[in-house]
């Protein structure tokens, strides 16, 4: 089954390529910071085969050489299967792209990334017809991001090495620093990093860690914090959908401008207010009688 630890693990290069260069670097292969990245189809199964899709394959364009296309796949456990099929997915893209291929396997415990470092060979009679060597990744070689200045400038690794380290004891500190790091980034950014932790981390010990220092951040109401902004925007959307729930129950008849309205507040104190008389108006509309407005046409 794919797990969101799963999925995180391989999606981040397509959505955060800056952390291929830092990555390529604690494996000892260069790799400019300026590289065009694009993401390619990650589907290799052919007219009858059975399917075969590798979790992210990227394009890369390095400023300093040819392009080269980089197999990305996580890895959470040993499975004999990817050692015929990472070498299929090798040969695969180079017979249809025809560039160079890499392959990178995420790992987060040290017994799966000794296994995948390979070599995985195919051959007889003493003979090997094709050899596969992985590049891997995992906790022995992944940085442990433990500073709030470190990142604060690469909170891409940072979120990488919190998901390599997830399992060890020094995922604390990683989250620790990253989670501080937060206040001072991009909205955007900070928006993205907060979402994606929390849910490639999962429910794990970790994934709770991460959690409870968002909700650290939010004993400050009222400041307008990201996290903050986020926690009430996801409290609103779940008094919404009560809402309207509770009068479909009753089968009481909503117009597009009532559940608009509806669903575009953000105000908790007044959809409170709305929950409450969901159960006992006679229409839909009678929802807003105590705000001074009644009308079907009103905006929120």
């Amino acid at each position: 089954m794919v797990t969101s630890a799963h999925e995180g693990m391989h999606r981040i290069f397509q959505e955060r390529p800056e952390i291929l260069t830092p990555v390529f670097g604690v494996l000892g292969i260069e790799l400019p910071e300026k590289a065009a990245v694009y993401a390619v189809a990650t589907d290799a199964t052919e007219a009858k085969p059975m399917a075969r899709h590798i979790d992210t394959v990227l394009r890369v364009g390095p400023s300093d050489g040819d392009d080269f296309l980089l197999a990305v796949e996580a890895q959470e456990r040993r499975d004999r299967k990817k050692e015929s099929s990472w070498p299929y997915y090798v040969a695969y893209l180079q017979a249809k792209y025809g560039l160079p291929v890499l392959l990178l396997v995420v790992c987060r415990d040290r017994a799966t990334t000794k296994w995948a470092a390979g070599p995985f060979d195919c051959g007889a009679r003493g003979w090997t017809a094709q050899r596969t060597y992985p590049l891997v990744v995992g906790p022995d070689n992944l940085p442990v991001i433990a500073d709030e200045r470190t990142a604060a400038e690469k909170p891409a690794m940072a979120a990488f090495s919190a998901l390599a380290h997830a399992n060890s004891p020094d995922v604390d500190g990683i989250l620790d620093s990253l989670g501080r790091a937060l206040a001072g980034m991009d909205p955007d950014a900070a928006s993205y990093f907060y979402q994606f932790l929390d849910s490639a981390l999962g429910a794990s010990p970790a994934g709770d860690k991460w959690r409870n220092i968002v909700t650290f951040v939010n004993y400050f109401p009222g400041r307008g914090t990201l996290l903050e902004k986020t926690f009430l925007e996801g409290e609103a959307r779940g008094e919404a959908k009560g809402i309207l729930r509770v009068l479909e129950v009753r089968s009481l008849p909503i117009s597009d401008v009532v559940r608009e309205r509806i669903t575009a507040c953000t105000d908790l104190d007044r959809l409170n207010d709305w929950l409450d008389r969901a159960g006992t108006v006679a229409h839909a509309e009678d929802l807003f009688s105590g705000d001074g407005d009644v009308s079907e046409n009103a905006t929120p």
